[in-house]
């Protein structure tokens, strides 16, 4: 019988370089690993993330057209009723099947438009910001010698304008 002898030195690191070559991007899978359990994490905090502008766009025509589908007018009495309410069934199962379709074969469009109204509304807002600032004087671009010429001299120290309307 012999006896096997342990590892020397160079075998051990020969033994763990053949390990660490067995998982050449091993941080990449840890960081994969990390971020799906954040992920996870998140959803069970915070429920599912909103989806694409599309989908986004098919649960609100599902919702309108449930919520109209749903609705029962008393302004069509009770002979009209039944009648007003089947023609509302159709005008929405129409609409929906008009939609649909185009929702389906573009959602990219649809991501764009939400994209594009997002800045929009960034522009917006600028612009109203920038009017705010000047309205209010606060404006660091305005020189005081304009600010002093427009100001009336008078007996009011307020911060008021005089206007003379002659």
């Amino acid at each position: 019988m012999s006896e096997e002898l342990p590892p020397s030195d160079a075998a051990r690191e020969e033994a763990v370089d053949e390990v660490r070559a067995t998982d050449p991007d091993a941080w990449a899978t840890a960081c994969a690993e990390d971020l799906e359990a954040e992920k996870a994490r998140r959803r069970a905090e915070h429920g599912p993330p909103p989806g694409s502008a599309a989908e986004e766009l098919k649960k609100l025509v599902d919702a309108v057209a449930d919520k109209l589908s749903g609705i029962q007018s008393p302004l069509f009495g009770a002979v009209a009723g039944p009648a007003a309410e089947q023609v509302v069934r159709q005008v929405v199962q129409q609409a929906k099947a008009a939609v649909e379709p185009v929702i389906e074969r573009n959602p990219d469009v649809f991501d764009h438009l939400a994209a594009a109204g997002n800045e929009l509304l960034a522009a917006y807002r600028s612009a109203v910001e920038a009017q705010e600032r000047r309205w209010t004087g606060r404006d660091d671009r305005i020189d005081p010698r304009d600010l002093d010429e427009r100001h009336d001299r008078g007996d009011d120290g307020g911060p008021g304008e005089r206007i003379d309307l002659d």
